[in-house]
């Protein structure tokens, strides 16, 4: 096996490849990154077994510079090989495979000897033969995971909710999110209605993953769904990810429709408000924040206190205010991812009872897009 190669260009594909590679693995020879030339290409494929990435470096594509003297194939160790690459003094690097598994890489004036593992013993790469794909905006694809995936659960102890909930029915995508404190729901109309309808749960790692290495000018990622395998495409780019097994949890019902007290204002601004209270919150055990709303003075303020510390009170400026008067404690960082997702955008903030879960949402477009927040029980 030998091929010469840009470096530049290998390395960029080569960090795309690293990130489905896990020093923390129980399988050794998945700490190596597989290495496949063929007359017309090279592929790059790298597993943890939750996520599986293969690129594909043609040889018609001029940005590599890719010339292939020798075909061959090799697992190389992954970290240790990228940092070699991106250190070289060289534009090209060549890389060839002589004696056993022994891989030489030379650019310019340093050249390395490195020890590779057959790739015969690679584990088979997961295969998805439907060609039933769904085409997604790239930068709308990342905007929805960035505003889901904040309220998956952390603990292993509901595995389910460690993933995001992704629904094709008809012409809609539904995503949602829920680790039992809050709920992040997002919905986009498709391009042309699914053949099938599918109901799938994606680990929220896997997808935070994948939102990394959309970059800003990709066009379109394509989805393809199988048993128990998700599949996006990302040009010469293949993302594979494992599936979670189980019904996810039923929460449309979780969302009120009936609102006694509701107010409109900036969400970047209400951000940096939360963000100053949060300061002593998080200097207090319970790290609590709360909203008062006062109709008749069309008033609202936040506090928070710390007994250490000392406390702080703020008024909020809204566009709008309607309803009863209340009082509503939660926690601060809660609200403040919440209110990330939205940006520079006018929202609505509104409410039930002091003990039943509120909802933020966008003026516009109200319906596509929902934050769900459990209040804190302060008596």
């Amino acid at each position: 096996m030998k091929f010469t190669i840009n470096r530049a260009t290998f390395t960029a594909k080569l960090n795309d490849v690293l990130r489905a590679i896990s020093s923390k693995t129980t399988i050794p020879i998945l700490t190596g990154l597989k290495i496949d030339v063929s007359d017309a290409e090279v592929t790059l494929a790298g597993s943890d077994a939750d996520i599986t990435i293969q690129t594909v470096l043609p040889v018609s594509n001029e940005s590599f510079n890719l010339t292939i003297e020798q075909t061959g194939s090799i697992v190389l160790p992954a970290r240790f090989f990228s940092e070699i690459i991106k250190k070289l003094p060289d534009k090209s690097v060549t890389i060839e495979v002589s004696d056993g598994f022994q891989t030489q890489i030379t650019s310019g004036s340093a050249a390395f000897t490195i020890n590779g593992q057959d790739a015969n013993n690679y584990p088979h790469l997961p295969e998805i033969e439907t060609t039933d794909g769904v085409q997604l905006a790239g930068d709308v694809l990342r905007e929805i995971i960035s505003q889901t995936v904040l309220a998956v659960s952390t603990q292993e102890s509901r595995p389910i909710l460690t993933g995001i909930h992704l629904v094709l029915a008809e012409s809609q995508l539904t995503a949602v999110a829920t680790d039992s404190h809050r709920l992040a729901q997002r919905k986009i109309g498709l391009p042309q209605p699914v053949q099938q309808n599918y109901d799938i749960i994606i680990p929220g790692k896997s997808l935070t993953e994948l939102s990394r290495m959309i970059s800003d000018n990709q066009d379109a990622v394509e989805l393809r769904i199988a048993e128990n395998q998700v599949l996006f495409v990302l040009g010469d780019t293949m993302f594979y990810s494992r599936l979670l097994e189980g019904n996810y949890p039923e929460t449309s019902r979780l969302i009120p429709e009936t609102e006694d007290t509701a107010i409109e204002l900036n969400a970047a601004n209400f951000l940096a408000a939360i963000d100053r209270a949060s300061l002593l919150s998080h200097e207090s055990r319970n790290n609590v924040v709360k909203l008062s709303v006062t109709s008749a003075d069309k008033l609202a303020k936040i506090t928070g206190n710390s007994p250490d510390v000392g406390n702080v009170e703020e008024a909020i400026t809204t566009s709008e205010m309607t309803g009863a008067d209340l009082e509503i404690s939660f926690n601060p960082d809660y609200m403040k991812d919440a209110l990330r997702s939205f940006g520079q955008s006018e929202i609505k903030l509104s409410f039930t009872t002091a003990l039943r879960p509120f909802t933020l949402v966008p003026t516009e477009n109200a319906e596509n897009f929902i934050q769900l927040i459990t209040p804190v029980r302060t008596y």
